[in-house]
Order: C-alpha cells, then sequence, then structure tokens
C-alpha cells in the first residue's frame, strides 16, 4: 500500500539527492589533495586556514580527537610540510598551529576546485533557480546551525 508522500518527505527527499550530487562535488575536488593528505588531515588544514593559527588543544577539540593521540597526528602533519608549530605569544607552554605555504596553498587549490565544479551547475540554472537554491541551502544550513562561511571554511567536509 502506497503512503501519501507528505511536503516533509519530499523535502527530505529533494535534500537527499541534493546532498549525494554536492557530495560528488565534494568527492571530485579532493580527489588529486588525496594523493597528499588523508581526509582528516585535510580537515585540519581547512580548520587552520578559516581559524587562523590556532592553539593544538583546541584544534584536537574541533576535530573531536584525545590531544596526545594527536599530537602523533601533527607530528605527521608538521614532517608532510602542511603545518608548522610554534610557541604562543601568551605563554611559552601553549603550542600553537599555523598552516604553511604548501598546506594554504592545497586548501586553496581544492576549494578553487570546488567553487568552480558548484558553478558550473549552477550556470545551468536560471537566475530566478540559482536564488532558490541559495535560499535553500541557507535556510538549511541555519536550520542545522552550521556556522557561517566565514567562520568555517568549505569542508572538506
Amino acid at each position: 500500500m502506497d503512503h501519501p508522500t507528505t511536503a516533509d518527505t519530499r523535502a527530505a527527499d529533494a535534500t537527499l539527492a541534493a546532498s549525494r550530487a554536492l557530495l560528488g562535488v565534494v568527492a571530485r575536488s579532493m580527489v588529486s589533495a588525496l594523493d597528499d593528505v588523508t581526509l582528516p588531515q585535510f580537515r585540519v588544514l581547512v580548520v587552520l586556514s578559516s581559524a587562523g593559527p590556532m592553539r593544538m588543544g583546541a584544534v584536537a577539540e574541533r576535530m573531536g580527537v584525545i590531544p596526545s593521540t594527536f599530537s602523533r597526528f601533527i607530528d605527521r602533519m608538521v614532517a608532510g610540510g602542511w603545518v608548522e608549530r610554534a610557541s604562543s605569544p601568551d605563554s611559552r607552554r601553549e603550542v600553537l598551529l599555523e598552516l604553511t605555504e604548501s598546506g594554504r596553498d592545497l586548501v586553496e587549490e581544492v576549494t578553487t576546485r570546488r567553487r568552480s565544479d558548484i558553478s558550473a551547475v549552477l550556470s545551468s540554472m536560471t537566475g530566478e533557480q540559482q536564488a532558490a537554491v541559495g535560499a535553500a541551502f541557507q535556510a538549511f544550513a541555519d536550520a542545522a546551525g552550521e556556522p557561517p562561511a566565514p567562520d568555517l571554511l568549505t569542508l572538506g567536509i
């Protein structure tokens, strides 16, 4: 027996379809980056790119990991030339993490590729459709509690 489709169900189905399309864009934008870094490493690069230098403990917290484990993880990123450790000007005991030029370039490369792919999809729509998509995605992000774009660079997630 078929159940009537509610507006909520139709909206959820449309959002799922859009999320699959966006995941495809994200995956394509990440392909070359994953030759150099893992997805969790790229997430760290994105956090540092959007927030600037941060205490290692704050980055670990944002990533949802244990700081002692995170330190070894960061060791590999430092060895790879993606991030640098620096002493905090406020406290010599605090370690700050910041992007290297290579880390910044990688985030910019992925973001540029992703923006280009999204723009290509949007260019096939009318101006009215583009405005509707923008408003709908903003409403969805707001309802989900997503931080504004300046606070959170494109995710690497």
